[in-house]
């Protein structure tokens, strides 16, 4: 099983969040599951990072260098998850559900891909068909 780690997700296992951290060893490490990072999660967490450049917040993100240097990060969007972010948004916008970009984009990623979205972010993602995802908090 493939693992894609949501933004949040990524922020949980930065900060140390302990049940977050705890799930990650346990389906990750010990089962030796794959996890993957999709582009815009990695955009968005290094933002969040160069925009507080607290020095502690910036110790503690190297403690998960390795987070970002094991996961595939090169695995572009096919053109399969692009359409499938498009059939996305059409459903959700006609549905009056509609979502952010970077949601949707994540969404269709996983879904083209076959992976689990490991997400804090239930809410917005139960409204799209298709997607699994666990909430590891």
């Amino acid at each position: 099983m493939t693992y894609a780690l949501d933004t949040n997700t990524v922020s949980f296992l930065i900060k140390g969040e302990h049940t977050v951290v705890k799930n990650f060893r346990e389906k990750i490490i010990e089962k030796e599951n794959n996890y993957t990072i999709p582009y815009i999660v990695f955009y968005e967490v290094m933002r969040w990072l160069d925009y507080r450049p607290s020095v502690a917040l910036k110790l503690l993100s190297k403690q998960f260098h390795v987070l970002f240097d094991t996961v595939e990060k090169g695995a572009a969007m096919p053109d399969s998850a692009w359409k499938k972010a498009s059939d996305i948004y059409v459903g959700l916008r006609q549905s009056g559900q509609l979502i952010g970009d970077a949601d949707i984009l994540i969404a269709a990623y996983c879904i083209v891909n076959g992976f689990t979205l490991v997400t804090d972010n239930a809410k917005d993602f139960c409204r799209i068909s298709g997607l699994a995802f666990v909430n590891w908090r």
